[in-house]
């Protein structure tokens, strides 16, 4: 009797977690696909996050997070849904710091995350349809939607004296609204945007596009796209033809890779990126150095801030279910609480502990408002002398 009793307990202990070993927390992004040159970074700095959470002993009394990677491929939402169907019932992960691109991360929030019960925290993903989505208190995202870098590009551009440009985007749910967002902002400012067109992305030749666009004139080419794919490619083929000098680059455009695949006739070309000069980000950037990655590259800071979220949140419900730290997300984001930067993730783990509250700046000066995003601060750019260098930030 008594060892059945023990059985009882030692099964019901090990159901509600009290004996395991490990968190499994899931990386969910593009690792192939246009978005491939950026990724490991992003990766890596959601894994500086953990990291920086193990050294300090874990959460919820000693369990160490062990990382589950999974490929969103950026664009193929089958694909997307297969592999955080993975992550969520083979690998039990208990969370997912992704999608990155807002077409695969609607798809996986309402075919995987919804059905079963699991938080994302996506760094990446700027849709703003993503800001109305049914998402049962489960979907956050620590980018800003791209409602606010429409109206954030429009004043970059028009402060450079551009009065007219064109207006490319890659035909899925990021390009259409960041498309529109911005058309929209820069039409209510004075700017004439001389066409708006699709373009697919895998495509060899982009003449054609290039052509009608060229037709339509501007001072300037807007390319809502991919920087690894038909982005890229709307730019080469424009510069081949000599059709613009001067190519705007939104979020999705700005990486090394483009620079090395165009070169010198990209310098002069400028666009934004969200990004903060908080004292956060110059931390963040350090630690990244240290660790062999580049901390500048689009969305690093917000990555390592999505698995911090995530991590000091279960804390805070000393639970790893999402279900019961969902609730704390928002919570732990936001003031009132001790101010936590990169690098003192331990301390917010002291404090929570001690029953206290943190207010988590991170890298990115996170600051969730609403529907659990990024209020948003963006990082100007421009390429001078084939590399991409900070103007300012709004």
């Amino acid at each position: 009797m008594k060892k059945k009793l023990l059985a009882s307990v030692v099964g019901a202990l090990i159901a509600t977690g009290a004996y395991a070993q490990e968190v499994k927390l899931g990386i969910l992004l593009g690792f192939t696909g246009p978005l491939e040159s950026i990724t490991p970074h992003m990766a890596r700095g959601a894994e500086l996050a953990i990291k920086e959470i193990n050294d300090a002993g874990g959460i919820l009394g000693g369990q160490k997070v062990t990382v589950v990677r999974g490929d969103s491929t950026c664009t193929d939402a089958s694909a997307a849904t297969a592999s955080a169907t993975r992550l969520v019932t083979v690998e039990r992960v208990s969370a997912i710091v992704g999608g990155d691109c807002s077409g695969v991360t609607g798809a996986v929030l309402q075919n995987v995350a919804r059905p079963n019960g699991v938080v994302m925290i996506s760094p990446s993903a700027t849709s703003p349809a993503l800001s109305t989505a049914p998402d049962d208190g489960l979907f956050f995202r620590t980018a800003p939607s791209d409602a606010r870098q429409g109206e954030v590009m429009a004043q970059v551009i028009l402060a450079r004296g551009i009065k007219s440009v064109a207006v490319t985007f890659t035909n899925n749910d990021y390009g259409k609204g960041l498309a529109n967002s911005f058309s929209n902002a820069y039409r209510a400012a004075g700017g004439k945007v001389t066409l708006t067109a699709a373009h697919e992305d895998g495509k060899a030749d982009y003449s054609a596009e290039v052509g009608a666009l060229a037709s339509a004139g501007g001072q300037a080419l807007v390319v809502v796209g991919y920087v690894d794919q038909g982005g890229r490619g709307v730019i080469r083929a424009a510069i081949d033809s000599g059709a613009f000098k001067t190519f705007v680059l939104p979020d999705g455009m700005v990486g090394d890779s483009l620079i090395k695949a165009i070169g010198a006739p990209l310098n002069g070309s400028f666009g934004q990126l969200p990004g903060t000069d908080s004292p956060g980000s110059g931390r963040f950037q350090e630690m990244a150095k240290a660790a062999g990655f580049n901390g500048t590259s689009a969305y690093t800071g917000e990555s390592y801030d999505a698995a911090a979220l995530i991590l000091l949140s279960m804390e805070a419900a000393k639970s790893a279910r999402s279900n019961d730290f969902k609730g704390r997300v928002m919570e732990v984001a936001n003031a009132p609480g001790e101010k936590i930067y990169p690098g003192e993730l331990a301390k917010a783990l002291q404090i929570i502990r001690s029953g206290g509250q943190v207010d988590y700046v991170g890298a990115s000066a996170v600051e969730l408002i609403g529907p659990g995003e990024s209020s948003g601060s963006y990082r100007e750019v421009e390429v001078k002398g084939g590399k991409i260098v900070t103007v300012r930030f709004r």
